[in-house]
């Protein structure tokens, strides 16, 4: 084919990848100059992703035979950074993709029907337990398979996913298309939280049927952490009347072995002096500064 012809056919001629790559800079370079946030794709050697989230996301794809001849072009140009930049939005995913020239890809994710989320979540209830564990994928094999089913679990199937590029490329997906679809999972390699923004569902879903069940269960904090009133009572050096269950205990151990009654006048409260206020102020001024100066750390951090 004659280098005139690529222009006939609306085509433009090809590129070579450091070429690309430069003139991708030179884009981006104006871009931020223009005050909009760029956010490339790199992956670092030859795993997309590596995490649950970013590979459940590729397999999701390539099961399908709709996005079968077009996905390996794809591969290859978010490898070799291509795709300059990538936003994940609510039911959307917009990006610029380095080809010829500068293409605009727009990616619409339908989001996932209420009937379906539902039965999801009470699939899982119970067996994810915080969501620093959902998010790092660090679940049971069942709740896995689950969110991974075809058609019924979380990922999209063809048919909820609709793409469009400014390239001349007249096939239903072109490797601009397939490397934006790639570069979301490698995306949610960093950032999985964004998999539920994109699908328009909240992942706080997930746990919440699991934290109901938690709380009919415990009813109360294990003994162990519960502290005794004489602990509190000696670290605040405040008198605390007994509880009504310590008050049966004491009854109960006077009834079943005998003792003399202490002599009148010997039991008598005990009386905090201005010394011992005083220091149980200081001493709980210390702790809840010593608390909000951790707060504001973390905060900054």
């Amino acid at each position: 084919m004659a280098y005139d012809d690529y222009y006939y056919y609306g085509f433009k001629p090809y590129v070579s990848v450091g070429a690309r790559r430069a003139q991708a800079a030179r884009e981006l370079a104006k871009l931020k100059k223009k005050g909009r946030q760029i956010s490339p794709v790199v992956i670092e050697g030859r795993t997309i992703a590596a995490t649950f989230w970013g590979e459940a996301w590729c397999d999701n794809l390539e099961r399908y035979s709709d996005f079968a001849n077009r996905l390996p072009r794809g591969r290859t140009y978010v490898r070799n950074g291509s795709v300059v930049d990538l936003q994940v939005g609510p039911g959307r995913v917009t990006a610029l993709v380095s080809g010829s020239t500068m293409y605009d890809v727009k990616v619409a994710v339908a989001p996932v029907p209420r009937k379906r989320w539902g039965a999801i979540c009470k699939d899982c209830a119970g067996a994810i337990d915080s969501l620093v564990e959902l998010l790092q994928g660090r679940f049971s094999k069942g709740v896995m398979t689950r969110l991974c089913e075809e058609k019924t679990g979380l990922f999209p199937s063809p048919k909820e996913i609709v793409f469009t590029c400014s390239c001349p490329d007249w096939a239903s997906m072109c490797k601009h298309v397939a490397a934006v679809l790639y570069g979301i999972g490698a995306r949610l390699d960093q950032q999985p939280e964004l998999l539920f923004t994109l699908r328009k569902v909240d992942q706080q879903d997930l746990l919440a049927k699991a934290g109901s069940d938690i709380s009919k269960t415990r009813k109360g904090p294990a003994g162990a952490k519960v502290l005794k009133s004489d602990n509190l009572s000696e670290m605040f050096g405040i008198e605390i009347a007994p509880t009504a269950r310590s008050q049966h205990t004491a009854a109960s151990k006077t009834t079943t072995k005998a003792s003399k009654p202490p002599p009148k006048g010997s039991v008598r409260k005990r009386r905090l002096t201005p010394a011992k206020r005083r220091a149980v102020s200081e001493r709980m001024k210390k702790y809840w500064a010593a608390r909000r100066a951790l707060k504001r750390k973390n905060s900054e951090e």
